[in-house]
């Protein structure tokens, strides 16, 4: 332990002192001086649809670990169960700016509209604000805060972004909830489709990341984002009743309980937070050594995506981060306890 503080006193003294912008104002739950931020980022989900999205969301909002650059609201499949509209990511935006006020936030944050629409082929981009904002935060000098682009949903406003700008490749890190099983590390689920739904929302995209860009990824594919598993009765205990918050979000589950019961199609009593590992692998890092320490991954080279959305072997890939186990435990603990603290101070 005496070398970590060794490395640290001489961490502070010889790195250069760079010009950051000043952090916005999040929902304080921590003494000031207490915990810092030391790692920018970009959410990017669609938020619109399936409910997981906005408990992450409000996970890193109460996160003071992370500095939060720019938070994007983007698109679903076509005609998709929850929004079948033709502007999700317009929607999605709505969502954003309606979880910003329940927290009293306001206008705290910068909020930007993703492509409505998926990448129409692998090489030429979608024009929006959110890939604008993307190259922009990527391209800074005035910083060494590393930069994660968190996404739980397509990768239309990433791949735009690189293809309008492909030197922000290395100057960011991709974390994405999305792509089906590796075949050597995990089966499928009972009844599976081969389309994952996050890649499936906009398949070129996914084949410009992975296909054509060197951008560094973390993925946590199917088998992986299925982990995260909220019992329902943790719901109503430590969710319900948190304050208009805590009230927000368990009301976001449990109308959609209720809807997929008159249709047949009951959920049980959990349902899969499978965007909240973006919280995990950033927020939630080690101390020293930072790295989601907690959580296990395994290095392959990244593979090629075909035109069904399935990996094709691909020796020369980079290698990527894909994880294979999550820690759930510390995960939910904190956003359960994070709840608590923010009803605390209301």
């Amino acid at each position: 332990m005496k070398n970590y503080f060794f490395q640290l006193i001489l961490f502070l003294f010889i790195t250069p002192t760079f010009a950051q912008s000043v952090p916005q104002k999040t929902s304080a739950l921590f003494a000031e001086d207490m915990v810092k931020p030391r790692m920018r980022i970009i959410i990017d989900n669609d938020f619109g649809g399936d409910p997981d999205g906005l408990f992450q969301l409000v996970h890193h909002l109460l996160s003071p670990s992370v500095e939060i650059r720019a938070i994007i609201g983007s698109h679903l499949k076509a005609g998709d169960f929850f929004d079948p509209s033709n502007v999700t990511a317009t929607n999605a935006k709505k969502k954003i700016e309606e979880v910003l006020n329940i927290m009293n936030l306001g206008k705290n944050y910068p909020v930007y509209q993703g492509s409505n629409v998926a990448l129409e082929n692998d090489s030429i981009p979608q024009r929006s604000e959110a890939a604008d904002a993307i190259i922009r935060e990527a391209m800074r000098t005035d910083t060494r805060q590393p930069l994660y682009i968190v996404c739980g949903a397509g990768l239309t406003d990433l791949a735009s972004a690189f293809l309008k700008q492909p030197e922000i490749a290395n100057r960011l890190t991709l974390i994405w909830i999305g792509g089906p099983e590796y075949p050597t590390l995990a089966l499928p689920p009972p009844g599976y489709t081969s389309l994952e739904y996050n890649l499936g929302i906009d398949l070129k995209a996914g084949q410009v990341v992975f296909n054509k860009s060197n951008i560094p990824i973390w993925q946590i594919p199917r088998s992986s984002y299925r982990q995260i598993l909220m019992p329902y009765s943790a719901l109503v205990t430590k969710v319900k009743g948190q304050g208009k918050t805590g009230d927000f979000l368990a009301g976001s589950i449990e109308r959609l309980m209720k809807l997929t019961n008159e249709h047949n199609y009951p959920l049980g009593e959990t349902y899969i937070m499978g965007d909240s590992p973006l919280v995990l692998l950033t927020a939630l890092q080690s101390s020293f050594e930072a790295d989601p320490s907690s959580s296990k991954y395994s290095l392959q080279p990244a593979p090629k995506i075909n035109d069904q959305g399935l990996y094709e072997v691909n020796t020369s890939g980079r290698n990527i981060r894909v994880y294979t186990q999550l820690d759930s435990y510390l995960l939910l603990e904190d956003f359960y306890a994070k709840l608590y603290l923010l009803k605390q101070r209301k």
